[in-house]
């Protein structure tokens, strides 16, 4: 077990490395960048600019800039944002609480949904619910989030005035608990779009997977021998039903962490997505590096974690 939690390190350490050599590269490689908004301005020289570039290091040559970025990346230094002049650590530290809320509590829901309707479809095979499951899936996954986002302001926040448009926090300051429920009510549109996005395709897999085990010959004889429904599935399907979709949740991080950044632009939510977005726009080299590398840093944890769990359930697997 040490050994191959030590290997899981070494293997989360390699693809840090290349991600961020390869993020660094293509980023800096791209048309324009930070101070091409500046040169449309006559008030700036190009002595200015030069100077710019001297403060910002962007005079140096590629080589060296990914050299001094990964030496203050080891001292968990992120740099400076050139739009805000703060450091990138202290941008994503005040937003990052958010965007991990929204996904965390959207992937307990997507697999608590997802749990229940797989399996029940499943035992009910062919019939209504069965069809109704399968229907909803598809439409599930074959739903873009930014157009459901809209539709769902339209009729719940515009036409019915149920929950607001966007943001966090109402204009009027709340605090004790009405601040939680405040922030709460503002999240219920973007977490019913991550969840209604999310659920179709693990909802069919889990489905797919317990159709299989009541093909089992030890499911025939537990059937036999008169067990219950119930204990059918808290004996039999469930214990061969966590290795799969553990693995599922592993390789679902990257797509609901990446999801953010529609999401929270839609509903001007001021979370990592967001403010992804803004530095993308505004060629912020430092923040767009930041946010890439922690996101990839949860999403390998993340898999990692997910082999780990399946080490420990998985008996052949050890």
């Amino acid at each position: 077990m040490k050994k191959h939690i030590l290997h899981k390190f070494f293997y989360l350490v390699w693809m840090l490395a290349l991600i961020s050599l390869i993020s660094f590269f293509a980023i800096h490689l791209a048309p324009n960048s930070f101070l091409s908004a500046g040169e449309l301005n006559p008030n700036i020289t190009k002595e200015s600019l030069e100077h710019l570039k001297q403060i910002y290091g962007l005079d140096k040559p590629l080589w060296q800039q990914y050299l001094s970025w990964i030496q203050a990346l080891l001292h968990f230094d992120f740099g400076i944002s050139f739009a805000s002049g703060k450091p990138v650590i202290e941008e994503i530290k005040d937003r990052i609480g958010v965007t991990l809320g929204i996904n965390l509590v959207s992937m307990i829901l997507i697999f608590l949904i997802s749990f229940f309707a797989g399996i029940y479809a499943a035992l009910r095979e062919g019939s209504f619910l069965d069809r109704f499951v399968k229907n909803l899936s598809l439409i599930s996954f074959s739903m873009p989030s930014f157009y459901l986002a809209l539709l769902l302001i339209l009729f719940f926040a515009v036409e019915l005035g149920l929950f607001p448009i966007g943001g966090l926090h109402s204009l009027e300051p709340k605090s004790g608990i009405a601040y939680y429920l405040d922030i709460a009510w503002h999240l219920v549109l973007p977490i019913v779009v991550v969840v209604f996005v999310g659920f179709g395709t693990l909802t069919q897999y889990i489905r797919s997977l317990t159709i299989d085990i009541l093909k089992s010959d030890y499911i025939f004889f537990a059937k036999a021998r008169g067990i219950m429904q119930k204990d059918l599935i808290r004996y039999y399907i469930i214990p061969n039903l966590k290795p799969p979709i553990i693995t599922m949740i592993g390789l679902s991080l990257p797509g609901i962490i990446g999801g953010s950044v529609i999401l929270e632009s839609i509903f001007s939510i001021n979370g990592m997505g967001l403010l992804f977005y803004q530095a993308a726009m505004a060629r912020d080299y430092p923040v767009i590096l930041g946010i890439l590398i922690i996101t990839a840093f949860l999403t390998l944890l993340g898999n990692i974690l997910a082999d780990l769990a399946l080490l420990k359930l998985n008996p052949f697997t050890r």
